[in-house]
């Protein structure tokens, strides 16, 4: 299915009464989630992409567009994005994934972030008041089956019990 408004193929995922057009290669993703429990804002399988025609109206944004080519994105409310990385990290070894996903420093390290939104940004006639709401997590494309596996461990029940890590890659031994 082609969206106007998407740079990405979409495929229509519902779960129970939710139903939105996810990007093609997050769609099996998205739809585990919301299986769940999860609930998602916002997802794009590729945000570089998504965003390549931004530094035509945005000179300044091209470094970021540069870098997040070839990195995808979910948006989530905060709580369940600390429940999304528990669950993946606790569905697979602590293995190279494993130190990706929680060390900033590793390479190809996810970007996990929150950040305060004024709530006028979205009403202007309301005075400016600030909220934590959202947590984005973005990661490498070739992370994609890999997180997908471990959800799907994590909704099995097949949890791997906690091990040494290998820190080498962020200079911990």
């Amino acid at each position: 299915m082609t969206d106007p408004t998407n740079v990405h193929p979409v495929r229509t995922v519902r779960v129970g009464d939710r139903s939105a057009d996810i990007d093609e290669m997050l769609a099996p993703l998205v739809e585990a989630l919301w299986r769940n429990g999860f609930q998602t804002f916002t997802s794009c399988q590729d945000a570089g992409e998504s965003n390549a025609d931004w530094v035509d109206l945005l000179p300044h944004m091209a470094a970021y567009v540069e870098s997040r080519k070839g990195w995808a994105f979910i948006d989530l409310p905060i709580q369940d994005g600390l429940r999304f990385l528990t669950a993946v990290a606790q569905a697979g070894p602590r293995d190279a994934f494993y130190v990706r996903m929680t060390h900033w420093a590793a390479p190809h390290a996810w970007d996990v972030s929150v950040k305060p939104m004024d709530l006028a940004m979205f009403d202007e006639t309301i005075a400016s008041s600030f909220a934590m709401r959202l947590m984005q997590v973005c990661f490498p494309v070739s992370d994609l089956p890999e997180i997908h596996r471990r959800i799907d461990r994590y909704e099995a029940g097949e949890l791997v019990p906690p091990s040494a890590t290998d820190w080498t890659t962020v200079g911990r031994r």
